[in-house]
């Protein structure tokens, strides 16, 4: 499995489009969205400026970016080319090329999160505690997971022709609705009610909770740990589904 690990790295590092949008892109993004704004301005109920709100927003969402479109397409498409079907035949388990897949994903997904921290730091002048600066990477990098879990599920739900618009509605939806481009405190009251209930939503706040030096709320725990164990499920149910239709 570790040949297959190496094999993904190289193949993902390799990939310059896949690379500019998960780890230059949300760093782009954060100097459009907070390049002009004031440093002293804050966020309505958040209690933090700009720039530190959507440094944690962008460095989330260059850690979807990685894990979910990463593993959606090339898994979908490489069912329907038969790659996967060729790894049955040989002593690789059949669990182990989810977890090639996954664990290169999560390493593609560290550099995402750094460069976002480096260019507030640098651009926009954010200061945290080394703590928090350790404590966001961990907690940001570790909550990709739960959607690393989604994008094997989308890409053995998926057909090769179907995955790309499947991901693509899912990805951004998931990134606007949780609060990823905008604070939600601009939303209407009601698309607001519905916001508190995205997983993007509650691992954007998990991040929020460490700059704002207080425990994440119990509600943002619970939901990305039903995520995870309904996207785990799920992926584990269509990977079965995928070996028996094989």
């Amino acid at each position: 499995m570790n040949g297959l690990i190496k094999l993904e790295l190289t193949r993902a590092l390799r990939n310059r489009k896949f690379l500019f949008f998960s780890v230059i892109y949300p760093s782009v993004l954060f100097l459009l969205i907070a390049g002009s704004a004031s440093a002293t301005e804050k966020v309505d109920g958040t209690g933090l400026t700009l720039p530190t709100y959507m440094m944690v927003s962008m460095a989330s969402f260059g850690a979807l970016t990685a894990v979910l479109m990463g593993n959606s397409e090339r898994i979908a498409k490489e069912r329907q080319s038969g790659w996967v079907r060729q790894l049955r035949l040989t002593t690789l388990p059949g669990r182990g090329y989810v977890l090639a897949k996954t664990a290169s994903a999560a390493v593609v997904s560290l550099p995402s999160i750094v460069v976002v921290f480096a260019v507030a730091a640098a651009v926009k002048d954010v200061r945290l505690d080394a703590w928090q600066w350790a404590a966001l990477t961990g907690a940001i990098w570790a909550g990709s997971l739960v959607f690393a879990a989604l994008g094997v599920a989308i890409g053995y739900l998926a057909t090769g022709d179907a995955v790309r618009p499947i991901t693509m509605i899912t990805y951004f939806g998931l990134s606007i609705l949780g609060g990823l481009w905008m604070p939600t405190t601009t939303f209407p009251a009601w698309l607001q009610d519905v916001a508190r209930w995205v997983p993007t939503h509650a691992y954007a706040a998990l991040g929020q909770s460490i700059e704002q030096s207080r425990a994440p709320h119990a509600q943002d725990i619970v939901i990305l740990a039903v995520s995870f164990a309904l996207f785990t499920g799920g992926a584990a149910w269509l990977y079965r589904k995928d070996t028996l239709k094989a």
